[in-house]
């Protein structure tokens, strides 16, 4: 039995084209896990039997697959019944690594390096599906994907919004929307939540933006789009902190490095035709707290904090004004709002809020390390405080006020103007195709 815990198994997805239902199977020594997609009905059924659709149902086995490996993650994963390219290969040993960086981080585990990973021999994908010319737009509740909405819609680019469990501010967000969405129910194993909460067992990060993606890949083969958009920003790309001989990145699966490993993998399953990327790229996270501000058609209904979107309970009322997540929105907000809308916005002005000194000390690189939850850069952060202070009606705040002598002293004035001005200039580094690089629209007031 311990050798058995040893390996983590992935068994061969199904398919029920009829009911649009998928099953993923895993082993872990006596464990058996079967997680559940609801996919939808109502696309053609040759879709369903192509090659390419089975293919990519494949690679979603063998990602999806994380939430249960890291119950032990052992260091032998047996992938021998999945059909997985080269690409495939490369883009899964990169997330069962790095984009489980966090996990093995906080449980002192030491895996780079270390999996055993057993492929079956590496094939060459036969793409036989059309791909028409239509985009999936990924949304989760926050700022960044209507950022990409808004963009969309002001340059008269047709999309339809996507999400993987909408729930909360997903569904209000995309109310607001006017092309319909398309939704997909993932339901994990209960065996996971059982062994969970029991000793032994680990639990922790996974990289969900990872998964989501695949998911969306199985609904493009499906019912026929050929690019995939997601929201990411450029800060996604900087890490936490070192272990095991590497920069781990809460947003892994987010950054710019991943991106480029998932594009190349969906190519090659469609031809070269799914595309893959980031519209948000070349932004900061200021930048897209300036191009959120243009309007308040989301005001009331999008939400960052991760307290609504946890597995298996229902959230708070959008914001829980506590968490990382509340904090660094409010502040990337805050230069481009007054205080009254970014209070009605979050339900509280925390940058008023003297208890939240140490939560903003360690956003903005003061003290301790980036928090691990998808917020900026630490200078970022930084610069964005030390503007506020510059404010009128944001330089009397009790965050704002007592931080900037602070700020002044570790970063230097220099530094922190030269940080400010750079966060409001676009990007060169990044994947967005010619068509979509919507700079004069994102300039526009």
């Amino acid at each position: 039995m311990l050798a058995a815990m040893n390996t983590f198994i992935i068994d061969s997805a199904e398919f029920n084209a009829e009911t649009g239902e998928a099953k993923f199977n895993y082993r872990l020594g006596e464990h058996r896990f079967t997680e559940r997609l609801e996919l939808g009905v109502g696309f053609d059924l040759a879709r369903a039997q192509s090659n390419s659709f089975a293919h990519l149902l494949d690679l979603a086995a063998a990602i999806l697959g994380v939430s249960y490996y890291k119950l032990k993650a052992p260091k032998t994963i047996d992938l021998t019944t999945l059909n997985l390219s080269e690409a495939d290969q490369i883009l899964l040993r990169d997330i069962y690594e790095n984009g489980l960086g966090e996990f093995y981080t906080r449980n002192k585990l030491k895996r780079f390096g270390q999996i055993d990973y057993q492929f079956a021999p590496a094939i060459t994908p036969t793409n036989d599906l059309d791909w028409p010319q239509q985009s999936l737009v990924l949304i989760g509740g926050g700022k960044d994907s209507l950022v990409s909405v808004d963009l969309l819609t002001r340059a008269n680019i047709p999309f339809t919004p996507f999400a993987v469990n909408p729930k909360g501010p997903i569904i209000s967000s995309t109310d607001q929307i006017e092309q319909s969405p398309l939704f997909v129910r993932r339901h994990l194993s209960p065996t996971l939540f059982e062994l969970n909460d029991q000793p032994g067992f680990y639990n922790g990060h996974v990289p969900s933006t990872a998964i989501n993606s695949v998911v969306a890949s199985l609904v493009a083969a499906l019912y026929g789009y050929n690019e995939i958009i997601l929201s990411n920003e450029r800060s996604a790309s900087e890490g936490n902190v070192e272990f095991d001989g590497r920069e781990v990145n809460h947003q892994h699966s987010k950054s710019l490095d991943f991106e480029q490993l998932m594009e190349t993998s969906f190519k090659a399953a469609s031809g070269g035709q799914l595309g893959y990327f980031s519209l948000l790229r070349p932004f900061s996270e200021v930048r897209i707290g300036q191009l959120f501000a243009r309007t308040q058609k989301f005001d009331q209904h999008f939400s960052s904090c991760n307290e609504n979107f946890k597995q298996n309970q229902d959230g708070p009322k959008r914001w829980c004004t506590n968490c990382p997540k509340c904090h660094f929105v409010s502040l990337i907000l805050a230069p481009f709002m007054e205080p009254q809308r970014l209070t009605d916005i979050v339900g509280k002005n925390v940058l008023n809020d003297a208890t939240k000194l140490g939560a903003f000390r360690e956003l903005s690189g003061l003290t301790g390390h980036k928090p691990w939850e998808c917020v900026g850069e630490i200078l970022e952060a930084a610069a964005a405080l030390w503007h506020l202070a510059h404010q009128d009606h944001w330089q009397d705040a009790a965050i704002v006020k007592t931080l900037k002598p602070e700020l002044d002293a570790f970063y230097g004035v220099p530094a922190l103007e030269s940080a400010w001005d750079e966060l409001l200039r676009d990007a060169n580094q990044h994947n967005v195709p010619e068509k979509y690089q919507l700079n004069e629209i994102a300039r526009a007031s």
